[in-house]
């Protein structure tokens, strides 16, 4: 870890500024939906790309979301049959989809790298769709481990539902936890949660952090963006300490009983990263036994960097596999 953290230093982020990032190229219209820049979408493949087949399956057609599944080679992967993750993708909850052509890249490798059965939400976007709407969409996910992966054929035959993470990154990482709080009382039989994988988590607060006041001209999620997303995706009314923001100052300490083992993590350079680093005490303190919140906040890289820097995507990749491979899982 050390090694890449180093290394990773002397990375830059993605050829953008602030002013060609793609959330400060977010239109709010005089009716209050959005016009959101154009990102390529590719469709799932039945033709292994780097060993991986891919494929939809509806969710809620009232809604328009689906799961986008991910199988790899199964001629490399385990003798046992895969861990299934269900993984949340980010975007301030305002942009991008599961077919983002670089979601659509980055859970192909990571189907392929853990080895795991990936299945990525797409899920309703605010200001259309404000929050909680992309909560109820993951905990509807959620409940698809029970109602429909056993049905399905690639989880039948490959996959270990006793053995269910949820993941999500940026604002997925926020959806990941908040769907563990409103599904965690729920008898999901046969499938098992055994883990929430928290990379990033989206979060913020009324009061700047340092990080945050540093994060003016960040090419990746400027201070602009960042308050103009939030803007987009709270309820109406709500200020940036309500608890989707703010869960740290907002919550009870009892709210966090029962939630699974937990692995954070998060790059050095990202703009959140004082609001992870305070979110992952805040798990370790008040969620149960400190074992039970696996803390890797110290990878050098910028917001979102595993999605255009394979090597950063590795360690990640790695944290992944030594949790789901390890310890209760």
């Amino acid at each position: 870890m050390g090694d890449v953290a180093a290394g990773a230093a002397a990375l830059s982020p993605p050829p953008m500024t602030k002013e060609t990032n793609l959330f400060m190229q977010i239109v709010v219209n005089p009716d209050g939906t959005v016009t959101r820049p154009e990102v390529p979408l590719v469709p799932a493949s039945a033709v292994a790309a780097g060993g991986v087949v891919s494929r939809d399956v509806p969710l809620d057609a009232s809604a328009g979301t689906y799961l986008r599944l991910y199988l790899p080679d199964l001629s490399s992967a385990p003798a046992a049959k895969l861990p299934v993750v269900l993984y949340f993708h980010g975007g301030g909850f305002v942009i991008l989809s599961a077919a983002t052509v670089f979601y659509h890249g980055h859970c192909e490798a990571m189907a392929a790298a853990v080895p795991a059965i990936v299945a990525s939400l797409e899920y309703r976007l605010a200001p259309e769709h404000r929050l909680p709407a992309a909560y109820e969409d993951a905990a509807a996910a959620v409940a698809w481990l029970r109602d429909g992966a056993p049905g399905d054929p690639w989880v039948a035959a490959h996959g270990d539902l006793s053995r269910c993470f949820l993941m999500g990154s940026s604002s997925g990482g926020n959806m990941a936890f908040f769907a563990a709080l409103r599904t965690g009382g729920l008898d999901l039989g046969p499938a098992t949660v055994r883990g929430l994988l928290l990379h990033q988590p989206y979060l913020g607060g009324v009061d700047r952090t340092p990080s945050e006041a540093r994060s003016v001209d960040d090419a990746m999620l400027p201070l602009e963006a960042n308050d103009r997303l939030w803007s987009l995706a709270l309820p109406l009314g709500a200020d940036r300490d309500h608890e989707f923001c703010n869960p740290v100052k907002a919550m009870a300490p009892e709210a966090l009983a029962g939630l699974p083992r937990c692995l954070v993590t998060g790059n050095l350079g990202d703009p959140l990263i004082d609001r992870q680093r305070e979110f992952a005490r805040w798990l370790q303190d008040r969620g149960g036994a400190k074992a039970e919140v696996v803390v890797k906040l110290d990878v050098a890289g910028f917001h979102a960097s595993e999605l255009f820097v394979p090597e950063i995507a590795e360690v990640l990749f790695a944290a992944m596999r030594e949790f789901v491979y390890t310890g209760d899982a």
